[in-house]
């Protein structure tokens, strides 16, 4: 057994060195496919990650009209953090809201100058609701038009907000969904040159394969030489992967941090690495040989 096994390996090994050419570029294309089929998982990581950090900072806020007492506003409060989703409900009163507008302002003369024309509170009664998650607030805006709060709400500025929210996971859907294209591309290329690369190994090793063929080597001992010379390219181009990505990852995570305002790209490589060394294990093995097998399945059937 131990026998027929090193003859598999030697045969695949000198398949792989008799095609040098082919079987580097071969090496360079699965090389690619697992940048990028690695790339959808770090990315979306990212989106991930913005997504959390918009979901704390988006919050929505619902005014109440003039004249609606404090303990309408308190019970609204307590009906909301009733709503599943909701995690917190802070009441900002009309005078908080004028003396934290003007704390923000107090540098700027034309608002002040403007504010103090008006003359009386221009701010409205307010509670500012935060949800667990930024799907939430639309359930929690028809809950707060209901007409039971007709008298009572003023407005609610999720319709303003809305269209951020939308963009971002229009946006985050698009990013995924073209690396998903563009790694799929990858791999169909990938197959396709590591099939041409094993059928010219076959042709050029045909008289060989007859000559197995006559002295009574089994399909398999054929069939296994030039899956070994798959593997040998995924296997390589995995290997560079685990050379060159986690540098261009350390390359992009300063630049990334301060783009996202937070995220850093190497560490969460490192501490997802066994996950995305797996990703690029199974692509890179998979793609060399069940492309192989496709290869000389062809052949052995004819």
């Amino acid at each position: 057994m131990m026998i027929f096994l090193k003859r598999i390996l030697k045969s695949g090994w000198l398949n792989f060195k008799r095609s040098q050419g082919l079987s580097i570029i071969t090496v360079f294309v699965m090389f690619l496919t697992i940048s990028t089929i690695s790339s959808i998982f770090l990315f979306k990581g990212v989106g991930d990650f913005l997504l959390i950090s918009l979901e704390k900072k988006i919050d929505v806020s619902v005014y109440f009209k003039e004249g609606v007492s404090e303990q309408e506003i308190l019970n609204t409060k307590d009906l909301l953090l009733e709503i599943p989703g909701v995690k917190k409900v802070s009441y900002i009163s009309s005078e908080e809201a004028i003396a934290t507008f003007k704390e923000r302002y107090k540098d700027d003369e034309t608002i002040t100058l403007a504010l103090a024309e008006v003359g009386n509170n221009p701010f409205l009664a307010s509670l500012a609701i935060t949800a667990s998650d930024v799907l939430k607030y639309e359930n929690i805006t028809d809950f707060l038009q209901e007409s039971r709060f007709e008298g009572l709400v003023d407005n609610v500025d999720y319709y303003q907000r809305k269209p951020v929210i939308e963009k971002f996971y229009s946006i985050k859907g698009s990013f995924e969904r073209g690396g998903l294209i563009a790694g799929l591309i990858l791999a169909l290329v990938a197959f396709s040159i590591t099939f041409v690369t094993i059928r010219l190994a076959i042709y050029s090793a045909s008289e060989e394969i007859g000559i197995m063929r006559l002295v009574g080597a089994s399909n398999w001992f054929i069939r296994g030489q030039f899956i070994i010379q798959g593997v040998i390219c995924g296997g390589l181009a995995v290997l560079i992967a685990l050379v060159i990505f986690p540098v261009l990852n350390y390359a992009l995570s300063s630049k990334l941090l301060n783009l996202t305002g937070g995220f850093n790209l190497f560490s969460y490589y490192l501490s997802n690495f066994f996950i995305i060394f797996g990703i690029q294990v199974l692509t890179g093995i998979g793609l060399g040989t069940i492309s192989s097998l496709v290869a000389v399945r062809k052949y052995l059937d004819k």
